[in-house]
């Protein structure tokens, strides 16, 4: 099995991310890759984060996936700092026998990283205002799926 997590303020090459995963010879290779929308004036997103504590948390929920599905491996890169809007901010990646335990790792795993890492999101607008991001209903309840998932013996 084969793990990496990181968090960080430096990009991050998908190709070669998806490449390892790829080269642990599994039949699936899911991903999802997050980047900075734009519209209504948004020029850049800040995302501020404790480096220790957030890579400590990403670190438990790539754990918790590797535990729950049948995983050869995972990736999980969470970039924090000031980022403009079309710049990537997250990377879920993960590498199983089977498609369906691959793409529903990398559901999880994103899922529980908008939720339940230590990341505090501020939007930046081009006429010089800011706005913290709150947390959203929907995200909240796709993670708490999985947490009731796990209760009743499913994945």
């Amino acid at each position: 099995m084969s793990t990496r997590v990181a968090a960080q303020e430096d990009d991050f090459d998908v190709a070669a991310e998806l490449a390892r995963l790829e080269a642990l010879g599994g039949g699936g290779v899911a991903s999802f890759t997050g980047v900075v929308r734009g519209g209504d004036g948004l020029t850049a997103l800040r995302l501020e984060a404790y480096p220790g504590m957030t890579l400590r948390a990403l670190e438990s929920i790539a754990a918790e996936a590797m535990a729950r599905w049948s995983l050869l491996g995972c990736t999980l890169i969470h970039r924090h700092g000031t980022l403009a809007v079309g710049e990537r901010i997250v990377l879920v990646g993960t590498a199983s026998g089977h498609r369906a335990s691959a793409l529903e790792a990398c559901a999880f795993l994103i899922d529980w990283a908008k939720t339940k890492a230590p990341l505090w999101k501020q939007e930046l607008f081009a006429d010089g205002s800011a706005r913290w991001v709150e947390a959203r209903a929907e995200d909240d309840v796709a993670a708490a799926e999985w947490d009731a998932s796990a209760e009743h013996g499913k994945p």
